[in-house]
């Protein structure tokens, strides 16, 4: 717990930072391409099933990812402060308030399961499919929140390197088991659908295990003495203070594609399937700017917490260069080898084509994108999650959300994908101003 960032070269300790967290995200998104690789097998309506519980998987993913940037955004900048007895008290008292709230979610998501993804679109031949993933990966969301909390709170110590393991560790079994249990191999019987939920279930178990008895034994963040209600009291306050404007900001995304999900469906299953497979490979094309953001978060936290203003605005024009370097290199990448990618995914002629469109527009504005997320996650470094919120909901819902009906009335299926990358490329220009105008005021005021 050691303010370890608050000294050196700027560049060299993100560098530090982030390489390893390329790692850990590259296994959190190895984690789904590898299911959506192996669900592929089983055929066409089981990859549209799979395609159709992603809003809903990113949903409960965000939920936790904001309960994770509240719990570091208020653990780093302690850490800079040099307050330890309250970095302990956060951290353990994080952990409690994610237990309770996810297993309320949980209540609430099997019981409604069918309602939920008919409105989604999901014809009847699908919803049984559906069902049958989204009974055995409700029941292991405990294991998808608590690491979550609890590599976030590791993260704002500095320590970028512990959790990219961990996160490894559960990619690597969840690869091992699932085609075990999808298929079936010696007195293991096929499980299809239900053996890719159980796999994930299983992989994500082990990063609690991990996570906790890092936390405890190495960096000793968890205290076992119960605290006053007061201090309890204070601290969720706190917590959700940050986390429930990060967590919304996080649904935004998944419930605004629940609405694109829809208008594709529109176009039949193979259009389903073929955006499911592009999303997946979305998620891998912008690892480094996932990883960037998140290594900023506990950099700009424990930096801000030292007042040491002027080494996060160097930090964030590091930043913003590197996002635009990305996005060009990934637009020129896709742009010459997306139908390739697709069609290792799904053999389908419709599917591939789908995929090798949206491979082919969105990208242009990774760029953009990777602003975005960099902006968001400073704001919430900084305490002040509402401009998250506010970008997120202009870029979804004011924007691509409006525009991708209107572009599909218009242009078809490539109207809804332009209305995603102009949605980033404008938004992605307003949060680099937003952020740039915060850092200046405060440098003027020191």
């Amino acid at each position: 717990m050691r303010r370890q960032l608050t000294e050196g070269k700027v560049g060299l300790i993100l560098l530090k930072l982030t390489l390893p967290m390329v790692w850990g995200v590259f296994a959190v998104i190895g984690f789904n391409i590898v299911d959506t690789y192996f669900v592929g097998q089983l055929g066409t309506n089981e990859l549209a099933a799979m395609s159709f519980t992603f809003p809903v998987v990113m949903v409960l993913g965000s939920l936790s990812m904001g309960m994770g940037t509240g719990a570091s955004s208020l653990i780093s900048r302690a850490i800079g402060e040099g307050e330890r007895y309250r970095v302990k008290r956060l951290t353990t008292d994080s952990l409690i308030l994610s237990l309770l709230i996810v297993g309320i979610f949980v209540i609430f998501g099997l019981t409604t399961i069918d309602p939920l993804f008919t409105t989604l679109g999901a014809k009847a031949e699908i919803l049984p499919l559906i069902r049958e993933y989204m009974e055995t990966w409700y029941l292991g969301v405990i294991f998808l929140v608590i690491p979550i909390v609890g590599n976030g709170a590791i993260r704002a110590s500095g320590n970028t390197l512990i959790p990219s393991v961990i996160l490894t560790v559960a990619g690597v079994v969840n690869a091992t088991l699932d085609p075990m249990l999808i298929f079936g191999v010696g007195e293991i019987p096929g499980m299809g659908l239900k053996g890719a939920a159980l796999a994930t279930v299983i992989g994500r178990a082990t990063t609690l295990v991990a996570s906790l008895l890092f936390l405890h034994y190495r960096e000793k963040m968890i205290c076992w003495n119960l605290p006053s209600f007061n201090v309890l009291l204070r601290n969720w306050q706190n917590l959700l203070y940050i986390g429930v404007p990060a967590a919304a900001t996080n649904m935004i995304a998944p419930i605004s594609i629940t609405f694109i999900t829809s208008l594709i469906a529109g176009y039949g299953t193979e259009a389903v399937a073929g955006f499911g497979v592009a999303s997946k490979v979305e998620s891998f094309s912008i690892i480094a700017l996932i990883a960037l953001s998140a290594s900023l978060s506990p950099f700009v936290g424990q930096n801000w917490g030292a007042k040491h203003y002027d080494r996060v605005r160097l930090a964030l024009h590091l930043g913003f260069q590197f996002c635009w370097l990305w996005g060009v290199i990934m637009a020129i990448a896709l742009s010459l080898g997306g139908s390739l990618i697709a069609s290792m995914f799904d053999q389908n002629p419709e599917v591939i084509k789908v995929a090798t469109k949206y491979l082919l527009i969105i990208p242009i504005s990774y760029g953009a994108a990777g602003i975005i997320l960099v902006s968001s996650a400073t704001f919430n470094a900084l305490g002040k999650p509402l401009p998250s919120v506010i970008i997120t909901m202009t870029r979804m819902l004011f924007l691509y959300v409006p525009l991708a009906y209107l572009g599909s009335w218009l242009f078809g299926i490539n109207g809804i994908f332009a209305a995603g990358c102009l949605a980033n490329l404008v938004v992605g220009t307003w949060a680099y101003l937003w952020n740039q105008k915060i850092c200046s005021i405060k440098m003027a005021i020191q």
